[in-house]
């Protein structure tokens, strides 16, 4: 079987994987409202806990998929996830609730460093680009989706299928993977390689050209910088995404939408996220270049507090879309940056997935927080989370020019 065959594969792994958490992670909240009557506060509180599991999680699973097998980790994610939700079908307590989304968040840290460990192997520099370009268009597209028929589905399923839904795809993951595992053997364990056909390929000229400029754009202050600082901004802009998802309940109530019609609504910037990449992966221009990254920044951070404080539908929307192509650029950066000419694929993906965990720990740890000190101050949680982010545009300045006097003094 060859090579491209395997990865169309796990691109089908990939965005199986993107639906099924995607309709649980961002409708529990609205699950956990009705069922148990959470709040802003309190689910803040539960968004905080997942995204420190998963940011510990992810960080060992990188490794432990290099150091296992690809395929072994994810067998083992796949399996904790529908033992998980299966349980969850029959516990009725808010307390055993939490317990089962921690089983859950722990088997999709076995998951999602490893898929895009197995995308990025084995590939030219080239290969690299275009193969993190299908990624993101893959998780994104169907993430998408998942958001926005989600609440329609939660309507007519009922609540409950916010477990048998995601653990029927995910059984069906698991058979996939061990049919795929039979394909290609275990990559990534002990420095295996993928079998089949190499794909990775001899860039042509107009590439090679691309990738000369590049290389002089990353000398002028160094690859390093450009990883750090893309290392930086994707847990602030989970720290973001996550903040927005556990209070959509909270806006979308303000606004008088249906939990429906939320879903219809609240997941524009998932299609605008799902454009920049398409974008992003056919232009390789934002490549190394740090006003891009700069700008896309900036609007994270001044959108996102206009849609929690949007005081009608049309300024929601409009928000929505510049933050989703901002948020496309610096998930990107962030993942392009962590593959690109890396000789640790699973190790890198760690990384990069444990930054996402950072964030989805520090936004609604800050929201939370900040309601429970000042509960008289409904918006007390933008205020706290948007500081936050103006310390990461600092923190983001400041690692740009440290690289910049760096480059200058080994001139010299």
């Amino acid at each position: 079987m060859s090579q491209r065959q395997l990865k169309t594969g796990y691109f089908v792994l990939e965005g199986l994987n993107s639906f099924s958490t995607v309709y649980y992670s961002y409708y529990l909240y609205f699950f956990m409202h009705e069922a148990f009557g959470f709040g802003n506060k309190a689910n803040l509180a539960l968004a905080g806990i997942n995204g420190l599991l998963y940011m510990v999680g992810s960080f060992y699973a990188g490794r432990l998929a290099e150091r296992h097998g690809y395929f072994t980790l994810l067998k083992v994610g796949f399996t904790i996830s529908i033992v998980a939700l299966a349980v969850g079908l029959f516990i009725n307590s808010a307390a055993g609730q939490t317990a089962v989304i921690a089983g859950v968040v722990l088997g999709m840290c076995c998951t999602w460093p490893t898929l895009e460990a197995l995308i990025s192997e084995n590939e030219s520099p080239k290969g690299v680009q275009h193969m993190v370009g299908i990624y993101n268009i893959v998780w994104s597209g169907t993430g998408a989706i998942a958001y926005f028929i989600g609440g329609a589905m939660l309507k007519n399923l009922g609540l409950k299928s916010l477990f048998w839904v995601p653990a029927a795809i995910q059984l069906a993951q698991l058979g996939l993977v061990f049919w795929l595992s039979r394909k290609a053997g275990n990559p990534g364990a002990q420095g295996n390689k993928v079998s089949g056909s190499s794909v990775a390929q001899e860039d042509n000229t107009e590439a090679a050209l691309t990738r000369v400029q590049e290389s002089k754009l990353r000398t002028s202050v160094g690859s390093r910088t450009f990883l750090t600082m893309a290392w930086l901004t994707n847990p602030f802009a989970y720290i973001a995404i996550n903040t927005l998802v556990a209070v959509i309940p909270g806006v979308a109530r303000r606004l008088e939408l249906s939990t429906e019609a939320a879903g219809f609504c609240c997941s524009i910037w998932c299609f605008a996220r799902m454009a920049s990449f398409w974008w992003l992966w056919h232009w390789n221009g934002w490549h190394y270049r740090f006003r891009w990254l700069l700008a896309a920044y900036v609007a994270l951070a001044g959108t996102f507090v206009l849609m929690l404080i949007s005081p009608n539908l049309p300024v929601l929307v409009f928000a929505q879309i510049i933050f989703g192509g901002a948020i496309g650029l610096i998930y990107y950066s962030s993942l392009y940056y962590s593959m690109d000419g890396s000789e640790n694929m699973g190790h890198h993906s760690g990384i990069h997935e444990a930054a996402i965990g950072f964030g989805n720990f520090a936004g609604p740890a800050i929201g939370a927080t900040s309601l429970q000190f000042f509960p008289e101050y409904a918006n007390s949680a933008v205020v706290a989370v948007g500081t936050v982010l103006m310390f990461g545009l600092a923190g983001l300045v400041g690692i740009w020019c440290n690289g910049r006097s760096g480059a200058e003094k080994r001139k010299l």
